[in-house]
């Protein structure tokens, strides 16, 4: 299977979310930069790696990208990202977090952090121009658990809450987590540590990385953030 259908049909926005009534294939919707929907879900990871604390802080789920995707292939990204295809709402969108990582979810399981306008012309000719519906879940499931497509995802990587968090103020050149590769030729599920850099993610320029992840630790501290939009 393809890591993306070039022919999968997309609604079309103008830069405010307003529908214009016309449906296109993605590539065309991406070689004419047109504005469309898609859903980021942030999932947090309740359930500390064994050995752990219990009263250890929670992680964070990120997805390394499939090095077939022809935007950002192999950089890490937010544990859930997918388009709305044409006439779909929010949970039908949400087929994206079973597809990409086996974790079936409904609009009652996600809160909403914020929305995000971006444009991206980083590989030409695409220009992939997004309204971001921006989510958390949350999970008790352990990373082992999890089921990474190897269609879309080369892996699934978690991170501690506050590294994380430290990895995308600049605060550190780089922060160590767990890694769960995709496909094993054992069928095994292997699960080791691994380093990362902000370099090895999608670019977000934006502040989105911070701003998600700020968001995410003000909640579990019991606040109450209001919804916020980038671009």
């Amino acid at each position: 299977m393809a890591a993306q259908d070039e022919d999968e049909l997309f609604d079309v926005f103008d830069r405010t979310g307003r529908p214009l009534g016309v449906r296109k294939a993605r590539r065309l919707v991406h070689r004419d930069g047109d504005w469309h929907r898609s859903v980021h879900v942030w999932v947090l990871l309740a359930r500390e790696p064994e050995g752990r604390r219990s009263d250890a802080e929670p992680w964070v789920l990120f997805q390394q990208r499939s090095p077939e995707k022809d935007t950002w292939p192999g950089a890490f990204d937010v544990a859930v990202t997918g388009h709305y295809r044409a006439g779909e709402d929010l949970a039908e969108a949400l087929r994206e977090a079973e597809e990409e990582i086996g974790l079936p979810l409904s609009p009652g399981d996600v809160i909403r952090l914020g929305t995000r306008r971006r444009r991206d012309e980083h590989a030409p000719p695409i220009v992939d121009c997004e309204l971001q519906d921006v989510l958390l879940a949350t999970t008790r499931r352990a990373l082992a658990a999890f089921r990474p497509c190897p269609d879309e995802l080369a892996a699934l990587l978690s991170l501690p809450l506050g590294a994380a968090l430290r990895l995308a103020r600049g605060e550190v050149p780089s922060v160590s987590g767990l890694i769960r590769r995709a496909a094993h030729a054992s069928g095994a599920v292997e699960i080791a540590p691994h380093e990362v850099r902000l370099e090895d993610f999608v670019a977000a320029r934006d502040g989105y990385y911070e701003r998600a992840l700020e968001t995410i630790r003000r909640r579990l501290s019991g606040e109450a953030p209001a919804l916020w939009t980038l671009g």
